[in-house]
């Protein structure tokens, strides 16, 4: 495999002008900045990458993957600072990592489907925290429990039916579905603010294996329908302002009407 020498000589560059910022006489925002402080901004350079692919806008997601980088730079030049790592640990690490994790395709093990490819890193991890000793704690003690709630339902329920805990079909998903549905109501009948919260919990987590299922991310999902729910109350806001209006000024029905216009 061919490697770009000049996307090493960039990096490289990269690495310096970062450095250059973190040092005495550079950048005073820059030089102030901690792991705890930069972490919001290394969550949302994540979601602007996102957005660009969910946009298809190529040019803004070369963009958005340098600001993506850039993140790992900085947190790689303060763990410098403090004698901990350097970027190039890093580099080495996941160098490694995806030599080791894909034995299929830099050793002499086999995998011929994605499954077959999740297995074999199910157990490359394993003995991977074995030799660490960091073994988890039963099958999810693995999953962070920091993640975003839809994230971390993904990991629960793909390692339980990895290990065998699971439905059979998307049919009895569907049957668990109005079953938690159900128990929903009933908790929204006995205005049980506990009940409800978790029962739609429930109901958001069948909905999570329902998405397994049929091979949808939801995360994807959710995020597209988030896209056009604001592009149709976008719509609705224009037409209201062309009559002079704003959506406080008008009703449901009108909006209701122009929502279907928006859709068509």
């Amino acid at each position: 495999m061919k490697i770009d020498s000049t996307a090493g000589e960039k990096f490289q560059e990269l690495v310096a002008l970062m450095a250059r910022l973190r040092a005495p006489g550079g950048c005073p925002w820059d030089r102030e900045q901690t792991f705890d402080s930069i972490k919001p901004y290394t969550l949302e350079e994540t979601y602007e990458v996102l957005d660009a692919i969910d946009r298809r806008d190529w040019s803004g997601l070369a963009e958005e993957l340098g600001d993506f980088v850039l993140q790992a730079v900085f947190h790689a030049r303060m763990a410098e600072e403090q004698e901990l790592f350097s970027i190039g640990d890093a580099l080495d690490a996941i160098n490694a990592k995806l030599v080791r994790r894909h034995p299929h395709v830099f050793g002499e093990q086999t995998a011929d489907s994605p499954a077959a490819v999740l297995r074999i890193w199910g157990k490359v991890k394993a003995a991977e925290k074995e030799d660490k000793g960091t073994a988890d704690s039963g099958l999810l003690g693995g999953v962070p429990r920091a993640l975003p709630a839809l994230v971390e339902a993904q990991q629960i329920a793909s390692r339980a039916a990895r290990a065998g805990f699971d439905w059979e079909n998307p049919e009895q998903v569907l049957e668990k579905l109005r079953e938690e549905l159900g128990e929903f109501d009933q908790a929204r009948r006995n205005a049980s603010q506990p009940e409800m919260e978790d029962e739609l919990g429930d109901l958001l987590f069948v909905l999570v294996n329902l998405a397994r299922f049929v091979k949808v991310d939801p995360e994807q999902a959710l995020r597209k329908t988030n896209a056009k729910f604001r592009e149709r109350f976008g719509y609705i806001e224009r037409k209201l302002a062309e009559r002079g209006r704003k959506p406080e000024d008008s009703n449901i029905e009108e909006m209701e009407a122009l929502w279907q216009e928006a859709k068509r």
